[in-house]
């Protein structure tokens, strides 16, 4: 794998950080178009990356620090500050909240802007998973399956083949996005789908991840799947049945 691309000085700049910047500006770019057709400015696109950009980063690593802080005891300003560790359902939560915050402050509907942000939320989010698998993270169990990869530049290093879970992710998000780009003109809550479908994702990938159960037999993620899936059949139907002649 290929963790870091190059150094200058003692900064590094890694694989993952790449794919995370191309993952928000490529999303932008399909979100401005979105923005374009649904006769709204595209280029406040840009200007509430802006939001989303700092409400999903700063979301995923307060998710991430307090999660493993409450587990393990490890000081919560350590987490917060390291440069490895974050949460991408923390950043999705966060990004939500300060990207309707935008909205507000710059006159675009909430609705139309969610809905306008979820095919180029979900080829973002795979792109970010390309930059997982380059640095080794968020990989599966042992495999003897012939896909198994090993990661012995990982995080943490792993000599053992295994699921290779952030590329079952991609092969998930990939189809959603196409999916919902399909669906665009057609959907009552084309943000509710999106939550929908990367829930159940998730919830169907944690079985070959490695996180410990913590209820019922399902892992922290799953519980937030299956949150997600419910939210977004919620918020799907409530739109649904008020669409006119229904």
């Amino acid at each position: 794998m290929y963790p870091e691309l190059f150094s200058i000085g003692d900064f590094t700049v890694s694989t993952f950080g790449v794919m995370l910047a191309a993952g928000f500006y490529v999303g932008t770019l399909i979100t401005a178009r979105r923005m374009g057709e649904e006769g709204l400015d595209p280029e406040k696109a840009f200007t509430l990356l802006i939001y989303v950009m700092l409400g999903g980063i700063l979301g995923s690593k307060l998710y991430y620090a307090v999660d493993v802080s409450l587990r393990e005891g490890t000081a919560f300003l350590s987490l917060f500050f390291a440069r490895d560790g974050i949460t991408w359902y923390g950043g999705l939560i966060l990004a939500t909240l300060v990207g309707a915050v935008g909205c507000r402050i710059h006159g675009v509907p909430i609705r139309t802007f969610a809905n306008c942000t979820v095919v180029g939320g979900a080829v973002g989010q795979a792109l970010g998973r390309v930059g997982c698998f380059l640095v080794g993270d968020d990989y599966g169990r042992i495999t003897d399956l012939p896909w198994g990869i090993a990661f012995p530049r990982g995080a943490p290093p792993t000599l053992d083949p295994v699921h290779p879970t952030q590329l079952y992710e991609i092969a998930w998000l990939l189809p959603v996005a196409a999916l919902l780009w399909k669906r665009r003109r057609r959907s009552p809550f084309l943000f509710g789908e999106y939550i929908f479908l990367n829930g159940l994702g998730r919830m169907l990938i944690e079985i070959w991840r490695v996180n410990p159960t913590v209820a019922w037999g399902l892992t922290e993620p799953q519980w937030i799947g299956a949150g997600l899936t419910l939210a977004g059949s919620i918020g799907w139907l409530a739109y649904r049945r008020s669409e006119p002649g229904d």
